[in-house]
């Protein structure tokens, strides 16, 4: 890399450069990378697989499926308005929980209780003519109640990260499995009940199909 910075090219071209780094300096070399991109003002196209890695260091990132665009967008947009399932999926970390779920007359069944779906999305269903869809709610969306939330489950694994804490929850009224990021100090313990909030408006929809997502 150093080599091909010096001859100072018009366009970069790297292709996974940090796939071989432990973890530790695979964050610490792209931070470096960033910074003389920033610095050298050099166009750069960077290939890879990691979200993280295109997330941090895009300023446009293009998600590829089979070879085929699926968006193109900046890190953010791509996060807030992915175009459909596979982008909602890849991007972020961890990743969108996606659940299949019938649809009701005023939203969607999830966890044995309805959520209601942001009215674009219902209307973008009916007129599909769709009898469920998939739901798409990101693990810092699902919001723990005290014993108020709409959805209930029950902890099955806790990860411990210090500042939060990620929870594996089975729901009840189906046993579907979801993650959820708490406050790291007083997450629930493993084997807990409890329930979650999920504002209207932090709810995906996507086609079952298509995998398009269903305006919202």
């Amino acid at each position: 890399m150093g080599r091909a910075i010096v001859r100072e090219p018009q366009v970069f071209l790297m292709d996974e450069p940090l796939s071989n780094l432990d973890a530790k300096l695979r964050v610490q070399t792209r931070s470096q990378i960033a910074e003389l991109q920033r610095r050298l003002g050099i166009t750069t196209v960077y290939v890879t697989h990691d979200q993280v890695e295109a997330m941090t260091m895009g300023h446009r990132v293009a998600v590829l499926r089979d070879g085929q665009l699926q968006q193109c967008a900046t890190p953010r947009q791509l996060y807030d308005n992915p175009v459909n399932q596979f982008v909602a999926g890849f991007i972020g970390s961890p990743a969108m929980n996606l659940l299949i779920a019938p649809l009701t007359d005023d939203g969607a069944q999830l966890g044995g209780t309805k959520l209601p779906l942001p009215a674009a999305a219902r209307t973008a269903a009916r007129q599909a003519g769709l009898s469920e869809l998939v739901i798409g709610i990101r693990p810092e969306h699902l919001h723990l109640a005290n014993g108020a939330g709409e959805l209930r489950g029950e902890v099955l694994v806790v990860e411990e990260l210090g500042a939060d804490a990620l929870l594996h929850v089975r729901l009840a009224g189906g046993g579907d499995l979801v993650m959820a990021r708490a406050e790291g100090r007083k997450p629930p313990a493993q084997g807990q009940g409890v329930t979650f909030h999920v504002q209207t408006d932090d709810i995906f929809a996507f086609h079952p199909v298509t995998g398009a997502r269903l305006a919202g």
